[in-house]
């Protein structure tokens, strides 16, 4: 029998086209709020930073984003500007999860924007945490 190199470059052209095919499935991309001490969000419009640790509103968060089913679309590279980037903490203080969030269907998670399926980002909760600190 003799050895094609077409073949092993086809089952590799396969693998990669599975892999970046399942990449654009619909998923959730927050963990359980029992996890998370606390949520630094940086109001990209004012410069103004907030760190929520009490817990109804990581819970409030936390809960909203993980009933939320996101999809990938476009890559976000050379898109300047956003709303909040957010970022997540564990119990022992490391950053598990860092996302910007644009609007109440937008965010950008690792080079790409994922649109909100079916429930929408509680982006008003966010905003009145940033004005009940002017």
């Amino acid at each position: 029998m003799k050895f094609s190199w077409k073949y092993v470059l086809l089952l590799v052209l396969v693998i990669i086209v599975v892999f970046v095919g399942t990449s654009y499935l619909p998923h959730r991309l927050i963990h359980k709020a029992a996890e998370v001490s606390k949520i630094i969000i940086f109001n990209g419009g004012t410069g103004v930073e907030l760190e929520l640790t009490n817990k109804d509103d990581i819970e409030h968060i936390i809960n909203n984003l993980r009933g939320i089913t996101f999809q990938k679309g476009k890559s976000s590279f050379g898109y300047m500007g956003f709303s909040f980037k957010t970022t997540v903490y564990d119990k022992k203080g490391k950053p598990v999860k860092q996302l910007i969030i644009n609007s109440e269907d937008t965010v950008r998670y690792k080079g790409y924007f994922y649109k909100a399926k079916g429930s929408l980002i509680d982006y008003t909760y966010i905003k009145k945490k940033f004005e009940k600190l002017n």
